[in-house]
């Protein structure tokens, strides 16, 4: 006989929900929301009868949240980090073979004699190489045509650079991200390297990313955070 799965519980499924809802959960964490419009919301949305229930299990995982805010150490991070900006960057998309990792060696080498930088990151699926536009057709002879599933061009390379202390300090990453998804950019690659947070996008969403990274480390820098 097959065993049915237990149901959730209310105070599970209210958890479930704030998680999936970040700007929700930014708001609880900060005591900024009402939380009898935030419990009809979800009484609605998950079709849960019991309003006392769910007023609960908000209140409760709303002083979990309190005590993982991590706002201030970000900020601590931000308020010394600097930006940096690389237009021509052109991203290359080759197959996940190891053939592709070993022709990639010559070109690497070559860089970092030369002292010039490319990011190779390695997918489940596909290899992505993203480096200087000048470097597009040597990347390509490199891994060779019948190997690359995808090119583009006329990107930009925003790099946010910060002290050490961003190893230590979660968050920072999902903090810039987020505030780039909320001015309605699109973020076509991005990666972090020890202290280098960096992010590829279209040059037509050049001056609006840098322009809110900007701001992010200029709120920072005006906050009252110790350190």
């Amino acid at each position: 006989m097959k065993k049915e799965m237990p149901k959730e519980s209310i105070a599970e499924r209210t958890r479930v929900y704030i998680d999936a809802h970040p700007s929700i959960k930014d708001c609880i964490s900060k005591d900024l929301i009402n939380y009898s419009s935030l419990a009809r919301l979800i009484m609605k949305d998950l079709s849960i009868a019991n309003e006392e229930a769910v007023m609960i299990a908000c209140r409760r995982y709303a002083v979990k949240l309190g005590r993982q805010d991590h706002e201030k150490e970000i900020l601590r991070v931000l308020r010394n980090s600097r930006l940096e900006l690389k237009t021509k960057i052109a991203i290359i998309t080759a197959k996940n073979d190891w053939t592709v990792l070993h022709r990639l060696e010559s070109v690497l080498k070559k860089l970092f004699n030369d002292k010039s930088i490319m990011q190779v990151i390695q997918g489940t699926h596909a290899i992505t190489v993203i480096a200087d536009e000048k470097l597009k057709n040597e990347v390509v002879n490199a891994v060779g045509q019948e190997n690359v599933l995808k090119i583009r061009m006329d990107l930009v390379e925003i790099s946010v650079r910060s002290p050490e202390r961003i190893a230590e300090t979660s968050g920072v990453f999902a903090f810039l991200a987020n505030n780039l998804a909320d001015g309605g950019i699109n973020v076509l690659e991005s990666v972090s390297v020890f202290t280098d947070t960096i992010f590829i996008v279209s040059e037509d969403d050049m001056m609006q990313a840098y322009s809110i990274l900007s701001k992010c480390i200029e709120s920072a820098e005006k906050m009252q955070v110790e350190d």
